[in-house]
C-alpha cells in the first residue's frame, strides 16, 4: 500500500525529469471551479432522488451551505385577485415557471385557464431532466477514474475518488428537501377568480382559475421542508467540508496520468454544468399537474403602450377595483378619471357580452373573445389635455 502512496505509483527515477517532472498540482482547484453553473440550480437538483447518487460533481462547495432556504426564489412581479382583492408584490416561482415558457414583451395582455385535473399531484422534479444526466454523467466518471486508480495502483487517486464521490452523496442527504404546496382546508364553495400578475415591463397576464390553484401557485409562499433538521444539516456540512479538504490534498498528490484524467473529468463537467445552467428552469421541474390553456381575444396580445395594455386588461377582467387595489395606473386626477370611465364602458358592455357568450367569463377560439369598444388613448389624452380636446369638439 505505501507504493500506491509514494508519488501515486509513479516512477521516482524519473520523477525530477522529463515527462514526470511536469507538476499539476493546480488541478485540484478545477475541482472547486464552476460554482455559479453549480449554485444555478442547486435547490431543484437536491429534490430529485439522482442527488443521492455518489458522483463527481465541480464546485461541491456550492452546495455546501450555512443555512437552507426556506422558500423558493420569487420572480419580479405584482399579483392581484380581481375578485378576492388579494395583493402579493412577488410572483411566487412556481406560478412564474407556469407562465414564463413563453415570455410576454413589453406591454402585451395575454389570458390563460389553468386548471389541475388530479388534485393530489403535485409538483417535483424533472425525473429524467437534465440534470439527472449530469448526475450520471458525474457517476460514470467517477468509475472510470475508480477503474483507473486501481489500474495504475495510485492510492491518493483511489482515496481522491472514493472522497469526492460519496462528498456528492452526503451533500444528497443533508440537503435532501419535498416540495409542500399551501391548499385549502375548508371546503366551502368559492366562485372562480381572475388573478392578474404586472411585469414590471407593462405586460399584463389575466389568469383564470378556482380558488385551490389560486391558493397553491399565487397566495401562499411553496415551502421547503427538509428530511434532516438545522443542527443535522450542519453537522453534515462539517463533514462534507472535511471531506472536501481532504479529497483535493489527495488529489494533488496523485500521479500525473490520474491528475490530467481528473483535470480531462472536471473540465467535462464543468462544460456540461454550464450548458445545462444555460437551460429554461422549466426543464427541470415537472409541472405537467397543471394543464394551461390560452384563451384569445380580439386585437391580439401586443400592444404599444401601457395605456393600450392596462384597458386590454381590464376589459378582459371586466373590473378596475384590482387596478385601484395594486395602484397599477398613476394616481393623478386624470388617470382616476380615465378609471373610473374605463370601469363605466365595463358594465355597460357587460349585459351585452354575457348575452352574445363572448368575452363574458371565457373567449371565443376561433374568433376571439369579443371586447367593449372604446378609444382609451384618446380619452387619456383628453383628461390630460382639457383644453386641446375642447378645441376638438
Amino acid at each position: 500500500m505505501l507504493n500506491w502512496l509514494d508519488n501515486g505509483g509513479g516512477n521516482s527515477e524519473n520523477a525530477s525529469s522529463g515527462f514526470h517532472s511536469l507538476q499539476l498540482d493546480i488541478v485540484g482547484f478545477l475541482a472547486i471551479l464552476g460554482e455559479a453553473s453549480v449554485k444555478a440550480n442547486a435547490q431543484v437538483s437536491t429534490l430529485s432522488r439522482f442527488s443521492l447518487l455518489p458522483r463527481l460533481l465541480p464546485a461541491p462547495q456550492a452546495l455546501i451551505r450555512t443555512s437552507r432556504p426556506e422558500r423558493l426564489k420569487p420572480d419580479t412581479g405584482k399579483v392581484i385577485g380581481a375578485r378576492s382583492g388579494g395583493i402579493r408584490d412577488f410572483i411566487n416561482h412556481i406560478a412564474h415557471l407556469v407562465h414564463s415558457i413563453d415570455p410576454l414583451p413589453a406591454y402585451a395582455v395575454r389570458c390563460e385557464r389553468i386548471s389541475k385535473p388530479d388534485l393530489t399531484s403535485t409538483v417535483s422534479a424533472a425525473t429524467w431532466g437534465p440534470l439527472a444526466w449530469l448526475s450520471l454523467l458525474g457517476t460514470t466518471m467517477s468509475a472510470a477514474l475508480l477503474g483507473l486508480s486501481i489500474g495504475r495502483n495510485d492510492g491518493f487517486a483511489l482515496l481522491a475518488t472514493i472522497l469526492l464521490s460519496l462528498l456528492s452523496t452526503l451533500i444528497g442527504f443533508g440537503s435532501r428537501w419535498n416540495l409542500t404546496l399551501m391548499r385549502r382546508k375548508s371546503n366551502r364553495r368559492v366562485p372562480p377568480d381572475n388573478i392578474i400578475i404586472n411585469y414590471p415591463h407593462g405586460a399584463f397576464l389575466v389568469v383564470k382559475c378556482d380558488e385551490n390553484i389560486a391558493r397553491e401557485l399565487y397566495w401562499h409562499p411553496e415551502e421547503c421542508q427538509y428530511t434532516f433538521g438545522d443542527t443535522t444539516y450542519r453537522i453534515i456540512s462539517l463533514i462534507g467540508t472535511i471531506t472536501l479538504m481532504f479529497g483535493v490534498i489527495c488529489l494533488g498528490n496523485s500521479s500525473l496520468p490520474l491528475q490530467i484524467a481528473f483535470a480531462a473529468a472536471y473540465m467535462i463537467l464543468n462544460a456540461a454544468y454550464w450548458v445545462v445552467a444555460a437551460l429554461p428552469p422549466q426543464w427541470h421541474w415537472d409541472l405537467s399537474c397543471y394543464k394551461v390553456k390560452r384563451e384569445p381575444y380580439e386585437g391580439g396580445e401586443a400592444h404599444e403602450n401601457f395605456t393600450q395594455a392596462l384597458w386590454k386588461a381590464i376589459a378582459i377582467t371586466q373590473s378596475v377595483e384590482w387596478v385601484k387595489i395594486g395602484q397599477i395606473a398613476p394616481v393623478s386626477e386624470a388617470w382616476k378619471a380615465w378609471v373610473d370611465m374605463a370601469e363605466e364602458v365595463v358594465w355597460k358592455e357587460r349585459g351585452r357580452l354575457e348575452t352574445e357568450g363572448l368575452g363574458g367569463d371565457g373567449s371565443d377560439d376561433k374568433k376571439g373573445g369579443k371586447l367593449p369598444f372604446w378609444d382609451a388613448e384618446q380619452a387619456l389624452t383628453n383628461l390630460l389635455n382639457p383644453d386641446q380636446a375642447a378645441k376638438n369638439v
